[in-house]
């Protein structure tokens, strides 16, 4: 069969997806990846054929611009309170207003504007071409449902974090069926008909949700959810890399891990910390005896005052090759180095609030006992003093450990990518 991959321009999405390609070719299937110019060189980094759509401009501006927008009109409707935009973490019904439901989902289908509808005609004209049996989108990719929708094929939802922006999804169209019905926006829903009637075919849920999802978190900790789904055990997969000397052999000391995704570097308004907050951290730790190894692209890595001795800096390490030798992982919250972490049994500690879901995820790893989390609602919270305290907890009680092994064997015990491409092979046989 062919098989369709449509990912959102940024490579931690599409390295989630890249293991499930790969047991689709080696199962004999064909594959290719549609994604905006901007990914090509990472897709064709990881064998898979790439497959352009849409222009050449960076997704985060045109993002960017929608939102403001949106932002925009929220500022003169009701003042400087960001606060009404709904957190898709927040499931209390006192909470979920409809005046909050509503702006959040049209924040949401802005953001949703600008990150599919430069690639929807091209990724048609490819599809109604190429004629692929089935279609499988990135959680943020609701072009490829789009897509799927227009050529009559089978489409499935991939992802890795909760699906949060689902469950307040129910929430608001269980509200929107209380407003008067000249009240009834559906501000996503609306965007995704509009598309779906210019290509002949009509709305339905299933292009918000997918026919099916596939799913890469550790079971336990997934949301209910009334859409069928697929779980999938986790494969690392951190594009094309090295495995460096030091971490060819056993740390001489406990070794710590910090690693902070791209946001640092790409967006420092969004970042989970601050330069000099991690600098704190650094200062704090300094007396540990630990090998702390912190990621930080090299621009910022001039820009400290201090690097303490027990301290290794690296622009990049391959997660997988350096977690297993980890007795802590600290992390922003990206799911790579949450999954990594439990793949190896490693507690973790995740810091702020720079995820989507992570007001949900923190606490289900809270009560898992597997690691901690530090919310960063307040500055004073992602200090470095805070940081030590919790570090030192994670490497002296065991029972983080024993509870962060519980959960590398559940999620080991998900079906693999192999088995997974069997039941995509029935899907769309039916």
């Amino acid at each position: 069969m062919r098989v369709l991959f449509v990912v959102f321009p940024w490579r931690t999405h599409l390295q989630h997806m890249v293991p499930l390609a790969w047991a689709l070719q080696s199962a004999g299937h064909e594959v290719r990846v549609a994604s905006g110019p901007e990914l090509t060189d990472a897709v064709t980094a990881s064998g898979l054929p790439a497959v352009p759509v849409g222009p050449e401009e960076p997704v985060f501006g045109r993002v960017e611009r929608e939102q403001g927008e949106v932002y925009q009109k929220l500022v003169e409707a009701h003042g400087e309170q960001n606060d009404i935009l709904v957190d898709v973490c927040e499931d209390r019904e006192e909470i979920l207003t409809w005046e909050r439901l509503r702006w959040g989902s049209r924040f949401l289908a802005a953001t949703s504007r600008a990150s599919n509808d430069a690639m929807v005609e091209e990724l048609v004209e490819y599809c109604r071409w190429w004629q692929p049996d089935l279609v499988l989108w990135d959680w943020l990719s609701h072009a490829g449902a789009i897509a799927a929708t227009a050529v009559g094929v089978p489409h499935g939802r991939m992802r890795t974090e909760l699906a949060v922006e689902d469950r307040a999804r129910r929430h608001f169209l269980r509200v929107r069926q209380e407003q008067a019905p000249e009240d009834r926006e559906d501000p996503l829903g609306d965007w995704l008909g509009e598309w779906a009637q210019k290509f002949g075919a009509e709305f339905s849920e299933e292009m918000v949700t997918g026919q099916f999802a596939i799913e890469q978190m550790v079971g336990s900790m997934r949301l209910e959810s009334p859409s069928p789904h697929l779980p999938l055990r986790y494969v690392p997969y951190n594009g094309p890399s090295v495995v460096p000397h030091w971490a060819r052999r056993d740390p001489a000391k406990r070794r710590v891990l910090a690693t902070f995704g791209l946001s640092l570097a790409t967006d420092p308004a969004t970042a989970a910390s601050s330069l000099e907050q991690l600098q704190g951290m650094l200062d704090a730790l300094a007396d540990l005896d630990i090998e702390l190894v912190v990621t930080l692209p090299e621009q910022f890595q001039r820009e400290l005052e201090r690097v303490p001795g027990n301290t290794r800096l690296v622009e990049f390490v391959p997660l997988h090759a350096v977690v297993p030798s980890c007795s802590a992982v600290i992390h922003h919250g990206g799911v790579p180095g949450f999954l990594e972490a439990i793949a190896h049994g490693v507690p973790q500690l995740v810091i702020g609030r720079a995820m989507t879901d992570i007001g949900e995820r923190g606490p289900r790893l809270e009560r898992s006992g597997a690691g901690l989390w530090i919310r960063g609602d307040a500055p004073e919270d992602l200090d470095g003093g805070r940081v030590r305290e919790q570090l030192v907890r994670l490497l002296e009680d065991p029972s983080f450990g024993e509870a962060a092994g519980r959960l590398g064997q559940e999620l080991a015990a998900q079906p693999s990518p192999a088995e997974v491409v069997r039941e995509l092979e029935r899907i769309v046989e039916r």
